[in-house]
């Protein structure tokens, strides 16, 4: 779990990247998913986009994902949303 100091830094961080990935109509699938687990890794700290054609809210979409992934939802604002997972193999961003 993260502490909200962490939380904090997190939403910093996440604030001036890009959304790299979108949920729209399809849902989530176990492609997007696997999407999302290799982004993680590689980057430890995602933004998405949740489309309006999508069938889940961004809170649904949120906590759906990080509970398969176990990652940790860090922000959910309008239509986007923000996760992080430590990288197993590279980390790189350092947590206060």
């Amino acid at each position: 779990m993260l502490t909200s100091k962490q939380r904090s830094y997190l939403r910093k961080l996440a604030n001036r990247e890009a959304a790299i990935l979108q949920i729209g109509k399809g849902g989530i699938s176990p492609s997007l998913v696997e999407q999302v687990r290799e982004a993680l890794e590689a980057r430890e700290l995602i933004k998405m986009h949740v489309l309006d054609n999508s069938d889940l809210s961004p809170r649904q979409a949120c906590d759906l994902l990080a509970r398969e992934i176990g990652a940790e939802g860090v922000q959910v604002v309008g239509g986007k949303i923000v996760l992080y997972k430590k990288s197993g193999e590279n980390p790189r961003i350092q947590l206060p």
